[in-house]
Protein backbone atom coordinates (compact mmCIF):
# COMPACT_ATOMS: atom_id res chain seq x y z
CA UNK A 1 0.00 0.00 0.00
CA UNK A 2 3.16 2.35 0.20
CA UNK A 3 4.28 1.12 -2.96
CA UNK A 4 0.52 1.94 -4.40
CA UNK A 5 0.57 5.36 -2.81
CA UNK A 6 4.09 6.40 -3.53
CA UNK A 7 3.42 5.56 -7.35
CA UNK A 8 -0.04 6.95 -7.35
CA UNK A 9 1.60 10.52 -6.24
CA UNK A 10 4.99 10.48 -8.84
CA UNK A 11 2.21 9.42 -11.77
CA UNK A 12 1.15 12.74 -13.10
CA UNK A 13 4.82 13.96 -13.14
CA UNK A 14 6.06 10.73 -14.97
CA UNK A 15 2.78 10.24 -16.83
CA UNK A 16 2.13 6.84 -15.60
CA UNK A 17 -1.06 4.75 -16.55
CA UNK A 18 -1.28 2.47 -13.30
CA UNK A 19 -2.68 -1.04 -13.04
CA UNK A 20 -3.80 -2.24 -9.73
CA UNK A 21 -3.28 -6.56 -9.46
CA UNK A 22 -4.30 -8.56 -6.80
CA UNK A 23 -3.74 -12.16 -6.55
CA UNK A 24 -6.03 -14.12 -3.90
CA UNK A 25 -4.64 -17.50 -2.80
CA UNK A 26 -7.48 -18.65 -1.22
CA UNK A 27 -4.93 -19.47 1.72
CA UNK A 28 -7.23 -17.52 4.67
CA UNK A 29 -10.59 -17.55 3.64
CA UNK A 30 -12.73 -14.56 4.28
CA UNK A 31 -9.40 -12.61 5.26
CA UNK A 32 -8.40 -13.16 1.93
CA UNK A 33 -11.75 -12.12 0.43
CA UNK A 34 -11.22 -9.08 2.73
CA UNK A 35 -8.20 -8.15 1.61
CA UNK A 36 -8.93 -8.37 -2.21
CA UNK A 37 -12.05 -6.10 -1.42
CA UNK A 38 -9.68 -3.64 -0.03
CA UNK A 39 -7.56 -3.47 -2.61
CA UNK A 40 -10.62 -3.48 -5.22
CA UNK A 41 -11.64 -0.49 -3.30
CA UNK A 42 -8.34 1.57 -3.11
CA UNK A 43 -7.52 1.10 -6.66
CA UNK A 44 -11.13 2.81 -7.39
CA UNK A 45 -10.52 5.85 -4.82
CA UNK A 46 -7.58 6.91 -6.44
CA UNK A 47 -9.20 6.27 -10.26
CA UNK A 48 -6.72 3.28 -11.30
CA UNK A 49 -8.02 0.31 -12.74
CA UNK A 50 -7.89 -2.93 -10.96
CA UNK A 51 -7.46 -6.72 -12.04
CA UNK A 52 -7.37 -9.44 -10.13
CA UNK A 53 -6.50 -13.61 -10.25
CA UNK A 54 -7.48 -16.06 -7.59
CA UNK A 55 -6.35 -20.01 -7.19
CA UNK A 56 -6.58 -22.17 -4.83
CA UNK A 57 -2.40 -22.25 -3.45
CA UNK A 58 -2.46 -25.63 -1.45
CA UNK A 59 -4.39 -28.00 -3.76
CA UNK A 60 -2.00 -26.95 -6.27
CA UNK A 61 1.07 -27.60 -4.06
CA UNK A 62 -0.53 -30.62 -3.09
CA UNK A 63 -1.26 -31.45 -6.97
CA UNK A 64 2.55 -30.20 -8.28
CA UNK A 65 4.19 -31.99 -5.45
CA UNK A 66 5.84 -28.74 -3.93
CA UNK A 67 5.85 -26.72 -0.84
CA UNK A 68 3.27 -24.28 -0.56
CA UNK A 69 5.55 -20.99 -0.24
CA UNK A 70 6.54 -22.35 -3.58
CA UNK A 71 2.95 -22.64 -5.18
CA UNK A 72 1.69 -19.70 -3.90
CA UNK A 73 4.77 -17.52 -5.89
CA UNK A 74 4.34 -19.80 -8.71
CA UNK A 75 0.68 -18.74 -8.91
CA UNK A 76 1.08 -15.15 -8.56
CA UNK A 77 3.88 -14.57 -10.92
CA UNK A 78 1.92 -16.67 -13.29
CA UNK A 79 -1.10 -14.13 -12.86
CA UNK A 80 1.13 -11.20 -12.66
CA UNK A 81 3.13 -11.61 -16.29
CA UNK A 82 -0.51 -12.60 -17.75
CA UNK A 83 -2.21 -9.70 -16.37
CA UNK A 84 0.80 -7.76 -17.90
CA UNK A 85 1.03 -9.11 -21.51
CA UNK A 86 -3.12 -9.06 -21.30
CA UNK A 87 -2.76 -4.90 -20.53
CA UNK A 88 0.64 -4.53 -22.87
CA UNK A 89 2.32 -3.83 -19.65
CA UNK A 90 6.11 -4.08 -19.63
CA UNK A 91 6.70 -2.88 -16.41
CA UNK A 92 5.43 -4.53 -12.79
CA UNK A 93 6.27 -2.75 -9.80
CA UNK A 94 6.88 -5.36 -6.90
CA UNK A 95 7.08 -3.98 -3.04
CA UNK A 96 9.87 -6.00 -1.49
CA UNK A 97 11.87 -4.55 0.93
CA UNK A 98 15.02 -4.91 2.74
CA UNK A 99 13.78 -7.01 5.43
CA UNK A 100 12.97 -9.59 3.00
CA UNK A 101 16.14 -9.20 1.49
CA UNK A 102 17.70 -10.40 4.83
CA UNK A 103 15.14 -13.45 5.66
CA UNK A 104 15.72 -14.49 1.83
CA UNK A 105 19.38 -14.42 2.39
CA UNK A 106 18.97 -17.18 5.19
CA UNK A 107 16.39 -18.72 3.22
CA UNK A 108 19.16 -19.37 0.27
CA UNK A 109 21.96 -19.92 2.84
CA UNK A 110 19.75 -22.52 4.67
CA UNK A 111 19.35 -24.25 1.59
CA UNK A 112 23.06 -24.38 0.69
CA UNK A 113 22.72 -21.58 -2.21
CA UNK A 114 25.87 -20.47 -4.23
CA UNK A 115 26.77 -17.02 -4.56
CA UNK A 116 24.46 -15.97 -7.26
CA UNK A 117 21.24 -17.02 -5.01
CA UNK A 118 22.56 -15.40 -1.85
CA UNK A 119 23.25 -11.77 -4.00
CA UNK A 120 19.22 -11.68 -3.52
CA UNK A 121 16.49 -10.45 -5.13
CA UNK A 122 17.55 -7.25 -8.04
CA UNK A 123 16.41 -4.47 -8.71
CA UNK A 124 15.11 -5.43 -11.75
CA UNK A 125 15.10 -8.09 -13.38
CA UNK A 126 12.85 -10.11 -15.86
CA UNK A 127 9.87 -11.97 -14.75
CA UNK A 128 10.49 -16.04 -14.11
CA UNK A 129 7.28 -16.12 -16.12
CA UNK A 130 7.70 -14.07 -19.06
CA UNK A 131 11.14 -12.25 -19.57
CA UNK A 132 9.32 -9.57 -21.71
CA UNK A 133 7.76 -8.73 -18.62
CA UNK A 134 10.24 -6.43 -16.16
CA UNK A 135 9.83 -6.77 -12.42
CA UNK A 136 11.04 -3.71 -10.55
CA UNK A 137 11.55 -3.45 -6.58
CA UNK A 138 11.70 0.51 -5.72
CA UNK A 139 11.78 -0.02 -1.96
CA UNK A 140 14.08 -3.01 -1.58
CA UNK A 141 16.70 -0.67 0.44
CA UNK A 142 13.90 0.02 2.64
CA UNK A 143 13.44 -1.82 5.93
CA UNK A 144 9.94 -2.45 6.77
CA UNK A 145 10.14 -0.02 10.24
CA UNK A 146 10.78 2.44 8.04
CA UNK A 147 7.69 1.64 5.32
CA UNK A 148 5.65 1.31 8.74
CA UNK A 149 6.04 4.57 9.78
CA UNK A 150 5.76 6.23 6.55
CA UNK A 151 2.48 4.70 6.44
CA UNK A 152 1.72 5.71 10.07
CA UNK A 153 2.79 9.30 9.11
CA UNK A 154 1.05 9.65 6.07
CA UNK A 155 -2.29 7.76 7.32
CA UNK A 156 -1.71 4.90 4.63
CA UNK A 157 -4.13 2.17 5.94
CA UNK A 158 -3.17 -1.39 5.32
CA UNK A 159 -3.73 -5.14 6.36
CA UNK A 160 -1.97 -7.35 7.98
CA UNK A 161 -1.74 -10.96 6.73
CA UNK A 162 -2.35 -12.95 10.02
CA UNK A 163 -0.01 -16.24 8.57
CA UNK A 164 3.32 -13.68 9.02
CA UNK A 165 3.14 -14.78 12.62
CA UNK A 166 2.60 -18.27 12.22
CA UNK A 167 5.76 -21.39 12.46
CA UNK A 168 4.72 -23.34 9.78
CA UNK A 169 7.03 -21.41 7.23
CA UNK A 170 10.45 -21.63 7.14
CA UNK A 171 10.71 -17.95 6.26
CA UNK A 172 8.23 -17.21 9.12
CA UNK A 173 10.66 -19.01 11.88
CA UNK A 174 13.70 -16.66 10.23
CA UNK A 175 11.82 -13.87 10.64
CA UNK A 176 9.98 -13.96 14.29
CA UNK A 177 12.72 -15.85 15.67
CA UNK A 178 16.24 -16.09 14.15
CA UNK A 179 16.22 -12.71 13.68
CA UNK A 180 15.53 -11.38 16.56
CA UNK A 181 17.83 -13.74 18.16
CA UNK A 182 20.66 -12.72 16.28
CA UNK A 183 20.36 -9.00 16.03
CA UNK A 184 19.94 -9.40 19.96
CA UNK A 185 22.92 -11.59 21.41
CA UNK A 186 25.65 -11.44 18.25
CA UNK A 187 24.73 -8.58 15.81
CA UNK A 188 22.60 -5.42 16.95
CA UNK A 189 23.39 -4.07 12.93
CA UNK A 190 22.36 -7.59 11.42
CA UNK A 191 20.55 -6.00 8.74
CA UNK A 192 23.00 -3.53 7.85
CA UNK A 193 25.60 -6.07 7.88
CA UNK A 194 24.28 -8.79 5.71
CA UNK A 195 22.89 -6.11 3.24
CA UNK A 196 26.79 -5.10 2.53
CA UNK A 197 27.48 -8.97 2.56
CA UNK A 198 24.99 -9.82 -0.07
CA UNK A 199 26.44 -6.40 -2.28
CA UNK A 200 29.70 -8.21 -2.25
CA UNK A 201 28.52 -11.28 -2.84
CA UNK A 202 26.10 -10.29 -5.59
CA UNK A 203 28.85 -8.48 -7.53
CA UNK A 204 31.66 -11.37 -7.47
CA UNK A 205 29.11 -13.56 -8.28
CA UNK A 206 27.82 -11.19 -11.34
CA UNK A 207 31.72 -11.34 -12.37
CA UNK A 208 31.70 -15.12 -12.56
CA UNK A 209 28.61 -15.13 -14.44
CA UNK A 210 29.65 -12.85 -17.17
CA UNK A 211 32.93 -14.63 -17.00
CA UNK A 212 30.98 -17.94 -17.61
CA UNK A 213 29.16 -16.22 -20.44
CA UNK A 214 31.58 -15.16 -22.47
CA UNK A 215 33.31 -19.09 -22.23
CA UNK A 216 30.20 -20.33 -23.40
CA UNK A 217 29.93 -17.73 -26.12
CA UNK A 218 33.55 -18.40 -27.95
CA UNK A 219 33.37 -20.39 -31.33
CA UNK A 220 36.62 -21.95 -30.18
CA UNK A 221 36.84 -22.13 -26.38
CA UNK A 222 39.48 -22.42 -23.60
CA UNK A 223 40.24 -26.07 -21.88
CA UNK A 224 37.06 -26.37 -19.47
CA UNK A 225 40.22 -28.00 -17.34
CA UNK A 226 41.55 -25.11 -17.14
CA UNK A 227 38.61 -22.71 -15.96
CA UNK A 228 38.55 -21.50 -12.00
CA UNK A 229 36.32 -24.11 -10.36
CA UNK A 230 33.58 -20.88 -10.13
CA UNK A 231 33.55 -20.32 -13.94
CA UNK A 232 33.20 -24.08 -14.47
CA UNK A 233 29.97 -24.55 -11.85
CA UNK A 234 28.41 -21.29 -13.25
CA UNK A 235 28.89 -22.51 -16.97
CA UNK A 236 27.54 -25.59 -16.09
CA UNK A 237 24.46 -24.03 -14.20
CA UNK A 238 23.73 -21.93 -17.55
CA UNK A 239 23.79 -25.10 -19.26
CA UNK A 240 21.17 -26.85 -17.28
CA UNK A 241 19.32 -24.07 -16.84
CA UNK A 242 18.87 -23.84 -20.47
CA UNK A 243 17.92 -27.50 -20.88
CA UNK A 244 15.11 -27.11 -17.73
CA UNK A 245 16.99 -28.77 -15.34
CA UNK A 246 17.58 -27.76 -11.73
CA UNK A 247 21.04 -26.84 -11.12
CA UNK A 248 21.86 -28.24 -7.82
CA UNK A 249 25.07 -28.61 -6.14
CA UNK A 250 25.68 -32.68 -6.39
CA UNK A 251 24.40 -32.62 -9.88
CA UNK A 252 26.96 -29.69 -11.20
CA UNK A 253 29.78 -31.52 -8.91
CA UNK A 254 29.28 -34.43 -10.73
CA UNK A 255 29.18 -33.56 -13.78
CA UNK A 256 31.88 -30.80 -13.25
CA UNK A 257 34.56 -33.28 -12.28
CA UNK A 258 34.17 -36.27 -14.41
CA UNK A 259 33.78 -35.64 -18.46
CA UNK A 260 31.82 -38.33 -20.67
CA UNK A 261 30.06 -39.53 -17.36
CA UNK A 262 25.88 -40.19 -17.49
CA UNK A 263 24.61 -38.57 -14.38
CA UNK A 264 20.93 -39.62 -13.92
CA UNK A 265 18.06 -37.15 -13.25
CA UNK A 266 15.52 -39.49 -13.21
CA UNK A 267 13.73 -43.04 -14.98
CA UNK A 268 15.38 -42.68 -18.41
CA UNK A 269 16.95 -38.88 -18.51
CA UNK A 270 20.47 -38.60 -17.93
CA UNK A 271 22.65 -35.98 -18.64
CA UNK A 272 26.26 -35.57 -19.59
CA UNK A 273 29.24 -33.37 -19.59
CA UNK A 274 32.04 -33.65 -22.80
CA UNK A 275 35.80 -32.99 -22.58
CA UNK A 276 35.28 -29.52 -24.04
CA UNK A 277 31.99 -28.66 -21.08
CA UNK A 278 29.09 -28.71 -23.34
CA UNK A 279 26.46 -30.55 -21.92
CA UNK A 280 24.48 -33.16 -23.33
CA UNK A 281 20.59 -34.42 -22.26
CA UNK A 282 19.54 -38.12 -22.97
CA UNK A 283 15.64 -39.57 -22.69
CA UNK A 284 16.85 -43.07 -23.48
CA UNK A 285 19.53 -44.11 -20.69
CA UNK A 286 18.38 -46.84 -19.79
CA UNK A 287 18.04 -48.88 -23.63
CA UNK A 288 21.59 -47.90 -23.78
CA UNK A 289 22.00 -50.50 -21.25
CA UNK A 290 22.56 -54.45 -22.84
CA UNK A 291 20.40 -57.24 -21.49
CA UNK A 292 21.74 -60.09 -23.72
CA UNK A 293 23.59 -62.94 -21.27
CA UNK A 294 25.18 -66.28 -21.59
CA UNK A 295 25.68 -69.08 -19.35
CA UNK A 296 28.74 -71.02 -20.21
CA UNK A 297 29.97 -74.84 -18.12
CA UNK A 298 33.62 -75.45 -18.23
CA UNK A 299 32.87 -79.47 -19.10
CA UNK A 300 36.29 -80.36 -19.68
CA UNK A 301 40.22 -79.29 -19.93
CA UNK A 302 39.29 -76.60 -22.76
CA UNK A 303 36.59 -74.79 -24.68
CA UNK A 304 35.69 -71.95 -26.48
CA UNK A 305 32.21 -69.26 -27.11
CA UNK A 306 31.57 -65.93 -28.85
CA UNK A 307 29.93 -63.36 -26.89
CA UNK A 308 29.26 -59.47 -27.54
CA UNK A 309 31.62 -59.62 -30.68
CA UNK A 310 34.24 -61.45 -28.88
CA UNK A 311 35.68 -64.97 -29.18
CA UNK A 312 37.13 -66.42 -25.55
CA UNK A 313 38.97 -69.69 -25.64
CA UNK A 314 39.91 -71.08 -22.22
CA UNK A 315 42.04 -74.05 -21.06
CA UNK A 316 42.18 -75.53 -17.17
CA UNK A 317 45.64 -76.75 -16.05
CA UNK A 318 46.96 -78.30 -12.83
CA UNK A 319 49.59 -75.71 -10.73
CA UNK A 320 49.40 -71.87 -9.29
CA UNK A 321 51.19 -69.28 -7.99
CA UNK A 322 54.72 -71.62 -8.43
CA UNK A 323 53.92 -71.99 -12.54
CA UNK A 324 53.77 -68.31 -12.09
CA UNK A 325 57.40 -67.86 -14.04
CA UNK A 326 56.71 -70.19 -16.62
CA UNK A 327 53.33 -68.21 -17.76
CA UNK A 328 53.40 -66.23 -21.01
CA UNK A 329 51.30 -62.76 -19.89
CA UNK A 330 50.50 -61.32 -23.09
CA UNK A 331 48.01 -58.83 -24.75
CA UNK A 332 44.62 -60.61 -24.38
CA UNK A 333 45.38 -62.91 -22.43
CA UNK A 334 44.53 -63.52 -18.51
CA UNK A 335 45.32 -66.33 -15.70
CA UNK A 336 42.58 -66.76 -12.71
CA UNK A 337 42.11 -69.34 -9.95
CA UNK A 338 39.63 -71.86 -11.39
CA UNK A 339 38.40 -73.65 -8.53
CA UNK A 340 37.04 -69.64 -7.02
CA UNK A 341 35.56 -68.67 -10.02
CA UNK A 342 33.76 -72.41 -10.01
CA UNK A 343 32.03 -74.70 -13.00
CA UNK A 344 29.56 -72.23 -14.41
CA UNK A 345 29.81 -68.46 -15.37
CA UNK A 346 27.74 -65.71 -17.16
CA UNK A 347 28.75 -63.42 -19.74
CA UNK A 348 27.06 -60.33 -19.73
CA UNK A 349 27.31 -56.77 -20.60
CA UNK A 350 27.61 -53.93 -17.71
CA UNK A 351 24.65 -53.06 -15.79
CA UNK A 352 24.15 -49.82 -13.47
CA UNK A 353 24.93 -50.61 -10.20
CA UNK A 354 27.77 -53.20 -10.86
CA UNK A 355 30.91 -52.95 -8.94
CA UNK A 356 34.13 -54.15 -9.26
CA UNK A 357 37.58 -55.23 -7.33
CA UNK A 358 40.27 -54.85 -10.06
CA UNK A 359 43.69 -56.83 -9.05
CA UNK A 360 45.75 -54.42 -6.28
CA UNK A 361 42.40 -52.44 -4.80
CA UNK A 362 41.63 -53.34 -1.34
CA UNK A 363 37.80 -52.77 -1.88
CA UNK A 364 35.63 -52.85 -4.95
CA UNK A 365 33.93 -49.73 -6.34
CA UNK A 366 31.74 -49.03 -9.30
CA UNK A 367 32.22 -49.80 -12.44
CA UNK A 368 30.79 -46.07 -13.39
CA UNK A 369 33.70 -44.87 -11.91
CA UNK A 370 36.45 -47.45 -12.89
CA UNK A 371 35.62 -46.41 -16.61
CA UNK A 372 35.52 -42.90 -15.83
CA UNK A 373 39.10 -43.14 -14.45
CA UNK A 374 40.02 -45.09 -17.99
CA UNK A 375 38.89 -42.39 -20.02
CA UNK A 376 36.32 -45.13 -21.93
CA UNK A 377 33.67 -43.51 -23.23
CA UNK A 378 30.02 -44.00 -22.62
CA UNK A 379 29.48 -45.51 -26.03
CA UNK A 380 32.34 -48.41 -25.30
CA UNK A 381 31.16 -49.54 -22.12
CA UNK A 382 27.48 -50.27 -23.46
CA UNK A 383 29.91 -52.89 -25.51
CA UNK A 384 32.28 -54.07 -23.09
CA UNK A 385 31.90 -58.09 -21.82
CA UNK A 386 31.95 -59.14 -18.51
CA UNK A 387 32.29 -62.55 -16.82
CA UNK A 388 30.63 -62.94 -13.45
CA UNK A 389 30.42 -66.15 -11.40
CA UNK A 390 27.47 -68.25 -11.06
CA UNK A 391 26.76 -65.87 -7.90
CA UNK A 392 27.05 -62.48 -9.97
CA UNK A 393 30.77 -61.85 -8.66
CA UNK A 394 32.41 -60.06 -11.73
CA UNK A 395 35.84 -61.45 -11.97
CA UNK A 396 36.64 -60.02 -15.26
CA UNK A 397 35.88 -56.82 -17.18
CA UNK A 398 37.17 -56.34 -20.99
CA UNK A 399 39.86 -53.93 -20.56
CA UNK A 400 40.35 -53.72 -17.25
CA UNK A 401 42.75 -56.05 -14.54
CA UNK A 402 41.44 -58.91 -13.21
CA UNK A 403 39.35 -58.88 -10.06
CA UNK A 404 41.51 -59.20 -7.11
CA UNK A 405 39.82 -62.09 -5.47
CA UNK A 406 40.32 -64.66 -8.12
CA UNK A 407 44.09 -64.26 -8.56
CA UNK A 408 46.54 -67.01 -8.43
CA UNK A 409 47.99 -67.74 -4.94
CA UNK A 410 49.76 -70.15 -3.17
CA UNK A 411 46.78 -72.17 -2.14
CA UNK A 412 45.91 -72.34 -6.12
CA UNK A 413 45.30 -76.17 -7.52
CA UNK A 414 43.97 -75.18 -10.79
CA UNK A 415 44.77 -72.29 -13.17
CA UNK A 416 42.55 -71.13 -15.95
CA UNK A 417 43.85 -69.50 -18.65
CA UNK A 418 41.43 -66.97 -20.28
CA UNK A 419 42.06 -65.59 -23.83
CA UNK A 420 39.42 -63.09 -25.99
CA UNK A 421 40.08 -61.57 -29.65
CA UNK A 422 37.78 -59.63 -31.73
CA UNK A 423 36.22 -56.87 -32.64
Amino acid sequence: MVLLTVLDSLSAHHRWRLVVAHFNHRLRGAESDADELFVRDTAGRLGWRFARGAADAAAFARREGISLEMAARKLRHDFLARAAGRLRIKTVALAHHADDQVELFFVRLLRGAGGEGLSGMKWSAPSPCDPAVALVRPLLDQSKAALTCFAEQQGIAFREDATNQQHDFLRNRIRNKLLPLLSEKYQPALARSILRTMEVVGSEADFVRRAAEKWLGQTRREDFEKLHPAVQRQALQMQLIEMNVRPQFDLVEQLRVAPDRAVTLGPGRTVSRDGFGSLAKSWNARSAFRSSLKTVEFNGAEGAFQFGGLKITWQIRSGGRLALRKLKFTRGHEYFDADKIGRRIVLRHWRPGDRFQPIGMRAGVKLQDLFVNQKISRAQRHQLVMATTAAGEPFWVEGLRMAERFKLDNRTVRRLKWRWVGR
